[in-house]
């Protein structure tokens, strides 16, 4: 049910040290683990519209349900029928091509054909002829590594053997010659996908240029990867450019497609600096790139000549006392070429800011205790820029508008709980994707201008005929006084009259919000299966995690893991005020960053905890990669104290209590050598330690292994907790 969350409430919301948003569902059937673990993403979590978008040119939009293309109306909501599976493939087999076992997505090439595809090839069907025509993409184009597709040419870019190719017309055409292992133009793994890298490859507004990124490696140190499923065991290096080491060497080229040339900007400054946020203008005369030193404390965003690859001007420079991060590349303003909006962190929260071509600032658009947590777009008119922002509260999202002139900001959602929205092209409409603690999902088509609303689809409870624990969203007061948001899974069948053991679930690390106003509040089923099982499941998000402003994430810089542990004591002192706890049976599991802490936790506060599972577990921030470790910890160099503190060898001997250490033995970001150091130690010291190793699996553990592991884990906790 829609409500409008007022002032009041907010003000409950942020002030009250407590509040609760609980379900209680008394239904007799139990889940299994096989349930909890392999459907919890599936068909038990609350049902999705899949491919919804909306229809270039028109006011409606699309989806696929049950294998039917739905087309509806963004006024009324009202949908119709207008192509299903069925019709696809007797199509397909007209026109003797391999037949679909399902519809994927759908991509309006105007308002009556869509693209759609198979491994085999690409297709555009008309919705008045009811045929298909087949497009030239080659049949392998697809699977190549870094595919790409220029929206308005539909020029194709891939990577193989190194090397970066385009394909128009189906003529296939290679743009580099060079590559190797050492010179990489994959586009996936630039600066290890740091600083808001996804992709290597940017085409300018018009498709007539290409620019893209060139990986020199050769400096990097090679890192063994074993490869145990041949006979006999094979060494696939990869680089791993470890922390105060040698790192890769960036620059970007520019590819002419009509001149079939290619130029390279010409960036000044040490090579191990990093190249960042890359946008064109809309003119398609200049690139920007936000170059950011190593150190990670200096930025400047940088505007360079594409026909020349010269240096024009530096547009303005950030600087940090510990680190700045950008993430987003600056979006032209529709319109009018000479503004731009830019977002930093500079006042303390991350905010949207108006800029002129010149770097000259206009205005602060937005401004408050609250981060702009990402830019959608403009409208067709270039009044408005929309975004999504936690202005309400840290653990909600809504979506947003400002005017660039007025600086008049509206909040276009309702609700109470998570927004997740897109607009459409002219900025008229957006289709949200609505979630609470209490709400699975709902779909709502709504006005931009009078922020109507129209339900499109509300899905159902997905886990209603089940017996659950009740789930609680809360706050507590770290050390300083700061709110600290939690969640607490109760057992099913709960009584307040009996003790429970706990099982804290942590991450607790940069880039992560494991608590939020979603459904069950951000848990997992499996926290559910576990209170089938009698235990209670708790998480915090403290001081280190995201969207809380600069000085709360900061807070850990140079002293990785520290403040993290004062915050999740700060947890365990409020579960051991609780009557229904027992405070003798405790436990704690954690993967990647949350295997640092879970690791940290049990040896450098040692007792606390009875029992611990840490997976892919960070032991020793020296052999973790660069990007990362050097931004929230500088370099060893700089700051030996920092890494020996919170060097998980030197506390091996303090360990008690059952620890379940994990490791997939393919590990490329968290190397197995982290965890293979600490057993050798274990070892050394006389400390016994539970030991398991996936081979065949990187950093998660997935597919059909994931329900061994997840049952590995849950039996340790039931034996021992």
């Amino acid at each position: 049910m829609w409500f409008i969350y007022n002032n009041k409430m907010k003000k409950f919301l942020l002030l009250s040290s407590v509040f609760v948003l609980s379900v209680s569902i008394a239904q007799n059937k139990l889940l299994t683990i096989q349930e909890a673990v392999s459907k919890g993403r599936t068909t038990l979590a609350p049902k999705r519209l899949q491919g919804i978008s909306f229809i270039t040119g028109t006011d409606k939009f699309s989806y696929i349900d049950n294998n039917t293309l739905k087309i509806g109306d963004n006024v009324s909501g009202k949908t119709m029928d207008a192509v299903s599976l069925k019709d696809l493939n007797i199509n397909l087999k007209s026109s003797q091509k391999d037949t679909m076992a399902a519809i994927a997505t759908v991509t309006w090439k105007n308002a009556n054909q869509f693209y759609f595809s198979n491994k085999k090839g690409e297709w555009i069907y008309s919705l008045d002829k009811k045929n298909i025509t087949e497009t030239d993409r080659k049949e392998d184009e697809a699977d190549q590594e870094a595919y790409d597709k220029e929206p308005v040419t539909r020029i194709i870019t891939y990577c193989k053997n190194y090397n970066l190719y385009v394909s128009k017309d189906g003529k296939e055409t290679q743009v580099t010659t060079d590559g190797s292992y050492e010179i990489v133009y994959t586009g996936k793994n630039v600066h290890q996908n740091e600083f808001g890298i996804s992709k290597g490859t940017f085409w300018s507004p018009g498709g007539n240029y290409l620019a893209f990124y060139r990986m020199d490696q050769s400096d990097v140190t090679d890192y063994p990867i074993i490869d145990w499923n041949v006979r006999p065991a094979k060494n696939v290096n990869i680089k791993y450019p470890m922390a105060g080491n040698k790192s890769h060497y960036v620059t970007l080229g520019i590819y002419n497609v009509k001149a079939n040339k290619t130029l390279y900007i010409k960036t000044e400054g040490p090579k191990e600096q990093y190249l960042t946020n890359i946008a064109w203008s809309p003119d398609e005369k200049h690139v920007y790139i936000a170059v950011l030193s190593r150190d990670q404390n200096h930025m400047k965003l940088n505007e360079y000549d594409a026909a020349t690859g010269f240096f024009t001007r530096t547009l303005f420079e950030e600087n940090d006392d510990k680190y700045t991060e950008p993430l987003h590349p600056m979006l032209f303003v529709k319109n009018n070429p000479t503004e731009f909006i830019w977002e930093s962190r500079k006042d303390g929260y991350n905010h949207l800011y108006l800029y002129n071509i010149n770097g000259t600032l206009i205005k602060q658009l937005t401004k408050g205790n609250w981060e702009v947590k990402d830019k959608t777009g403009l409208d067709d008119k270039g009044e408005r820029i929309f975004f999504h922002a936690n202005e309400q509260s840290p653990v909600n999202q809504d979506f947003y508008s400002v005017n660039l002139k007025s600086g008049e900001i509206k909040r276009l959602t309702y609700g109470n709980g998570f927004h997740t929205c897109f607009l459409d092209v002219k900025g008229n409409y957006i289709i949200d994707n609505f979630s609470s603690s209490t709400i699975p999902r709902e779909y709502n088509v709504i006005n931009t201008a009078n922020k109507k609303a129209i339900n499109i689809f509300k899905a159902e409870n997905p886990i209603k005929d089940y017996k659950l624990g009740t789930w609680n969203l809360f706050t507590i007061k770290n050390a300083e006084g700061i709110d600290l948001y939690c969640r607490l899974f109760k057992p099913v069948n709960f009584d307040s009259t009996k003790k429970y053991p706990v099982l804290v679930y942590l991450y607790n690390g940069p880039h992560s919000q494991m608590v939020t106003n979603t459904w069950m509040a951000g848990g997992e089923l499996w926290y559910q299966y576990m209170a089938e099982k009698g235990f209670m499941v708790f998480t915090v998000d403290g001081r280190g995690t995201s969207y809380r402003g600069k000085a709360f994430e900061q807070a850990t810089h140079r002293q990785l893991g520290t403040k993290e542990m004062e915050d999740q004591l700060k947890g365990v002192e409020y579960l051991k005020s609780l009557p229904y706890v027992d405070a003798s049976r405790i436990g704690l599991h954690g993967w990647s960053f949350g295997g640092f802490m879970t690791t940290s936790l049990m040896t450098r506060h040692p007792g606390v905890y009875k029992v611990a599972a840490a997976g892919g577990p960070v032991i020793d921030w020296t052999y973790y990669e660069i990007m990362y470790t050097e931004r929230y910890m500088d370099s060893p160099q700089d700051n030996k104290d920092g890494y020996e503190k919170n060097n998980l060898l030197n506390y091996v001997d303090k360990l008690k209590g059952k620890l379940l250490m994990i490791h997939g033995a393919q590990d490329p970001v968290v190397v197995w050598q982290h965890s293979m150091m600490y057993q050798r130690k274990a070892v050394d010291k006389g400390i016994q330690l539970d030991y398991y190793v996936y081979p065949g699996h990187e950093h998660n553990v997935l597919g059909k292994d994931r329900m061994h592991l997840m049952e590995k884990i849950t039996d340790y906790f039931i034996e021992n907790l």
